[in-house]
Order: structure tokens, then sequence, then C-alpha cells
């Protein structure tokens, strides 16, 4: 038997059967049989061609072609509705596999009969076309598909800080445990394993965040078509009871500026206190034009806002001589504030200003704007406040605090 015939006859195989004609399909094929039939009459020549592996191509009828995905029909009835496979031969089992590499496709199937793997053929290209396929590019192991989730879309939606922080949560309790699992591997009890852990630690508030952010990953490994279902569905997690802080009583904030008195903290502490800005924000405060201008961290989408809260009469007072202020990290601050209450967070000075401002009688817009937060898509669309105006709502923020008496001795 010519082995090169072979190869040449397959070869033109292939490439009729890529082009559509039939004649030629069936002329190879006839062709090729006979020369796989050919074998030595026992006077010498070519052994014949091994049993254990047998190429051919799997011919589709027209009512199976039909059973599949429109889009994928077009290409297949161009090559002649036929699909590569090979035959194997182990003792006394045969098996066969097909496989289809073209336009995008990667489907390979396998099967005790060519009717049983026709049958799966179908069903692939339909699982593939309806997005079971695994999309090109796209990592399909944990931490790899966490960081290219994170990279790609969720910092897109939040802040600079929040990133940070929630990356920090992700490396030490998230990607320790799961590495490179490959999604398709992790069990909910797996996810169940982690949030105990974490509260277990008695980190509540850590549990839930690492919820909802394993929540968001296997989302969107679920758009992308590696999983089907959130492991986390049954899952089961204490909700977090969150301590709001309240506000300083006006004796707690007359205690807080005495006691602040004489050192650089007290204007530190006033333009905190005055104006609500977030502990982040504090390095971006500047004086401008009877203004405290920083900028609003909250902004996503990498956009840059500022937020203008006016001068007004409790602030006043701390910035004769002032230009420009130097805040010290954050972490400086907390300190400060925590060797004078020591079960207080700067955010309390946020919350304090907040209260002032609705106990005064400051209309919402006015608050709204000064604390940074979002006035509503109508609001945002439709108004559009002067300066005069919120200078105006800021000379409201005044009151009289209480006078800081002298322990008994």
């Amino acid at each position: 038997m010519d082995k090169q015939k072979i190869l040449e006859l397959a070869s033109r195989l292939v490439l009729a059967a890529s082009s559509g004609n039939e004649d030629e399909v069936r002329d190879v094929s006839e062709e090729l049989t006979a020369a796989l039939r050919q074998t030595t009459n026992g006077h010498g020549g070519d052994e014949p061609l091994s049993q254990t592996d047998f190429n051919g191509f799997l011919k589709f009828t027209l009512q199976e072609v039909s059973k599949m995905p429109t889009d994928f029909k077009k290409y297949f009835r161009a090559e002649g509705c036929t699909v590569y496979y090979r035959k194997r031969r182990r003792g006394n089992s045969i098996s066969y596999e097909a496989r289809y590499r073209r336009h995008g496709y990667n489907i390979s199937v396998s099967g005790p009969s060519l009717s049983v793997i026709k049958e799966r053929f179908i069903q692939a290209i339909k699982d593939a076309e309806s997005g079971q396929k695994t999309m090109r590019g796209v990592p399909t192991t944990f931490n790899k598909f966490a960081v290219y989730y994170f990279e790609n879309f969720w910092k897109r939606k939040v802040t600079t800080s929040t990133y940070v922080a929630n990356m920090y949560k992700y490396n030490n309790h998230v990607k320790p445990f799961f590495e490179e699992k490959p999604l398709s591997r992790i069990m909910p009890k797996d996810c169940q394993t982690v949030i105990d852990k974490i509260q277990a630690k008695g980190l509540g508030k850590t549990a839930e965040e690492v919820f909802c952010m394993l929540n968001g990953i296997f989302k969107a490994a679920i758009k992308h078509n590696l999983i089907k279902y959130n492991p986390l569905d049954l899952v089961i997690h204490d909700k977090h009871e969150r301590e709001h802080s309240k506000a300083l009583t006006v004796e707690e904030e007359a205690k807080l500026m005495a006691a602040l008195a004489g050192t650089k903290y007290q204007l530190l502490f006033a333009v905190a206190l005055y104006t609500g800005l977030r502990p982040n924000e504090y390095k971006t405060a500047r004086l401008q034009s009877g203004f405290i201008v920083a900028v609003n961290s909250k902004q996503k989408n990498g956009k840059l806002k500022y937020k203008k809260i006016p001068v007004t009469p409790m602030l006043e007072p701390y910035l004769k001589g002032v230009t420009q202020f130097d805040f010290p990290g954050e972490n400086y601050m907390r300190k400060k504030l925590h060797e004078i209450f020591p079960n207080k967070v700067l955010y309390v000075l946020r919350i304090t200003f907040n209260t002032r401002c609705v106990e005064c009688g400051v209309a919402d817009v006015a608050r709204k704007l000064f604390m940074g937060h979002s006035l509503g898509k109508l609001d945002t669309a439709y108004i559009d406040v002067s300066d005069d105006y919120l200078k105006a709502e800021g000379e409201k923020i005044k009151y009289d605090l209480p006078p800081i008496l002298p322990p008994n001795e």
C-alpha cells in the first residue's frame, strides 16, 4: 500500500469537503477506501494500515442539519455538511471522536457509535450558539478571573479609596483560600467555609463585604459563560448590624475645640467639623473666595469633581490670618480625636456637620451640595445655584456653644 498516495487522497478529501464539492468528496472517498483496503499478497510490500486510529468524515443528513442553529448552518452547508472523525479500537472496544475547529468553534464529542456522536455534535453546536462555550481570552481560574473582573469592570464603578480597601480584603481573606482553583469546581461549601472563618473571628462587617465581593465575581463569571450557577445562592451568612455613630452634642463639640486650643490641630478639626468633609478629602481642602473647596471623593468613573462649602460663622473665627491648610495623615487626626474621645471616629465630625445643617434650617439642596451628595438626576439637570445662594445658606450655621467649666476639685 502506498502511504504517500493515501496522504495525498486524504488532503484532496479535506479540500473537497471544505469547498462543498460533493461529487469530488464521493469520488475521492471511494478511491481512498480502495487504497486503505489494499494489502500485500504475502510476497513483500507494505503492511495494512493499523485500525487503532481510522480517520474519516461524518456525513449529516439534511434533516440533521436542520436541527442546527441558523448561524452555524450557513457555514456547515458550504462545507458539505461533513465533520472530521476518528474511529479508535482498543481491544474489543470501539469508540468515535468528532472534532470541528473552524469559524470560532471548538467542538469535540465522543461516543460508542456514529449516530451517538452526531446527536452529541448537534447538541454541542446548540450549546456553543447559546453561549455555553468559554469566551476566548477570559481566565477560567478564580484568582485570574477575579483580577480580570476587578481591573476591567468593577474598578470603573468605585472610587480609588474603595478600590484599595476592597483589594486589601480580597488579598487577605479571599485569594489565599481559592487561589487558581477552576471556577467550575468551586462549590457552595467552599464559599460557606470562607464566610464562616471570617465570622468566627468576629469580623461580621468584613464577612458581609466579602460575601458581596464574591457575589460580584461569580455573577460576572456567569455573564462570561464560565459557570451556570452562583455557588453563593446556598450560602448562609449573618447580616451585619451596622452601628451608626451619633453626632457630637454641643457640649462635646465645645470640649473638643477647647481641648485642641493652642495646637495646630484646632484649625484642622475646625475645618473638618464645620465643613463635613470626608476624612479622605481633608488633604485636598483649600481656602478660595469665602469657600472651602475640596475634591468630592465619591465621584466615580474617574471623574474629578469639586465641592464648595461656604465659610460659616462657626468656622470663620479659626481662619483669621490663614491662607492654606496643612493636614497630616488621617491616622494622626484619628489618634488626636481618640485622645479626647476614645470611642469616637473621624466620621462623627461629618455626621455632626450634617446634623447642624438640619438643626439650623439649611435648605436640603444646599446641605446636599455641602455634603457632596447627589441631588438626583432631575435636580442635577435642572438646578444650578449661585455662590451667593450657598453663602446665604451657610450663614444659617450659627449657634452658641456652652462654656467649658473646670472640673470639680
